[in-house]
């Protein structure tokens, strides 16, 4: 079993023995994932990038288990397999971003 189908796995078995899937419906879900960003952002505001960089660990990592969370509830409510998708994006922004024109620039791919 893959790292990222157990952690699925182990989400929807907390998540129905609480009997939740009710309230995960597709709106519902990218609206949490967008409130627990928001919450990983708020650990960074008014902070200077060296404070930024030394931001306490034990809360990133509970504020962004929140975000993957819900953004792999959402993947497995479509059916969409993770692996597949990121590593599509990948590609697509290896063709939007080529490596002669990208690095060591933060310009959008249309500025480029």
């Amino acid at each position: 079993m893959s790292d990222i189908k157990e952690i699925i796995d182990a989400l929807i078995k907390f998540r129905d023995e609480r009997d939740w899937k009710q309230f995960h419906d597709t709106k519902n879900l990218a609206l949490a994932l967008s409130i627990e960003a928001a919450e990983l952002n708020e650990l960074f505001l008014w902070k200077d990038k060296e404070e930024a960089e030394s931001v306490d660990k034990s809360r990133l990592a509970e504020e962004l288990a929140d975000v993957l969370s819900y953004a792999f509830l959402l993947a497995e409510k479509h059916n969409l397999d993770i692996k597949t998708i990121v590593l599509d994006k990948i590609k697509q922004n290896a063709k939007k971003y080529p490596v002669e024109k990208a690095k060591g620039t933060a310009k959008k791919y249309d500025e480029l």
